[in-house]
């Protein structure tokens, strides 16, 4: 098994920006241009390395490796997108890598991409690329190519040489449960479950039980062997159930109007083991978005927007209108939800009005999105 945190620090003290290997301080595949670049990246690595893995740290600033991080990623659709707009498209996992020196929530993002082994392409115009691109990398760029396209194995040797640099051992796997229970979830109720003699997973959380179900919220959890994050939520509940092979989780998200506020599950995801030192992930969207009428939400979405216009003014507030602030996330979320296309950019809009206005309500609209990054990509 690989150390993901360990191949992280390889890539960085080891190599600048190769053929194999990329950094970002951030992507934003919400945006077009972010996401143009990103798939323009990925086409790039994979036609550049058919025999091996190639690799994206993001949360890396480019002038000095400094790791800064970046926010929770667990968009387990990534390789639909990926799908939907190459041709003979790779493999591609994102994971969240901790670092102790990260604040809570903030994490390395690691995008591993596999090739098909045959060459990848743009499928369709996006942004300022056409459909039938090919992109291969230059040293550390990523560059289009018209001719002489063909695929050849050059880093296969250099790239298996750091990853078994970041082969873990016992003395790391303990390690990361001990600073895991103790020393980042010292507050939170924290549990660990061995599968398969190999894999160790540690989990943390307020819990809360409601019958004979018990619910976490401000939910933590980590496969450490690899010292991958496989859930992170400041807000959001989930269940947890588990047995010999399988790690489940099972995520809800609450939503309403007001004070009529239900939980709705959202996505089931389950970890298998095996016993050949492999694991396979699996998340099926189980959501169903509560449905409302037309003509209310056409004027909870103009109230909304007003909102947002006077915050972007610096105006003061009525108690009324501070009180629909706390609800602006969740309303605009279900706007979107019944059709209403426009709540999206709103609530990006609102997302980086409110980061110094209002914490609480910043970090709620991050949430609403990353929900609806999910329901999106489906």
């Amino acid at each position: 098994m690989i150390n993901k945190r360990l191949l992280v620090k390889n890539l960085l003290a080891h190599n600048d920006e190769n053929s194999f290997y990329d950094k970002k301080r951030f992507i934003a595949i919400a945006e077009k241009e972010g996401k143009a670049k990103f798939l323009k990246h990925v086409c790039a690595l994979a036609n550049s390395n058919p025999e091996n893995n190639s690799f994206i740290v993001v949360g890396v600033e480019d002038e000095d490796n400094k790791i800064v991080g970046v926010d929770f990623f667990d968009d387990s659709k990534i390789q639909n997108l990926v799908n939907a707009y190459l041709d003979n498209p790779p493999k591609i996992a994102y994971e969240n890598i901790p670092f102790p020196h990260l604040p809570e929530g903030k994490v390395v993002g690691l995008v591993t991409i596999t090739s098909s082994g045959k060459v990848c392409a743009l499928r369709k115009n996006i942004w300022k690329y056409y459909g039938g691109a090919v992109f291969f990398r230059e040293g550390s760029i990523s560059l289009p190519k018209a001719f002489d396209v063909k695929l050849e194995d050059i880093n296969s040797e250099k790239v298996a040489t750091i990853e078994q640099h970041a082969r873990n051992n016992i003395e790391l796997t303990l390690d990361g449960v001990i600073d895991f229970i103790n020393n980042r979830h010292a507050d939170l109720t924290s549990n660990y479950k061995v599968f398969k003699e190999q894999f160790v997973v540690c989990w943390a959380g307020n819990q809360k039980k409601v019958g004979d179900d018990m619910y976490y919220s401000r939910v933590d959890i980590e496969l450490i062997n690899e010292q991958v994050k496989l859930f992170y939520s400041a807000l959001d509940e989930i269940t947890i159930s588990y047995n010999e092979d399988s790690f489940t989780t099972l995520e809800y998200v609450q939503l309403g109007l007001g004070k009529q506020q239900k939980y709705y599950p959202l996505e089931e995801v389950t970890i298998t083991f095996s016993e050949n030192g492999k694991y396979t992930i699996n998340s099926n969207l189980v959501f169903e978005p509560p449905q409302y009428d037309k003509r209310t939400l056409h004027h909870i979405l103009n109230t909304n927007n007003s909102l947002v216009r006077k915050l972007e003014k610096g105006l003061g507030l009525s108690p009324a209108e501070k009180e629909d602030l706390n609800h602006l996330s969740d309303t605009y979320l279900i706007c979107y939800l019944n059709g209403f296309e426009e709540a999206k950019d709103q609530m990006e809009k609102a997302r980086v009005i409110l980061k110094k206005i209002d914490k609480r309500v910043h970090l709620s609209l991050k949430e609403a999105l990353r929900v609806l990054r999910k329901v999106r990509y489906s």
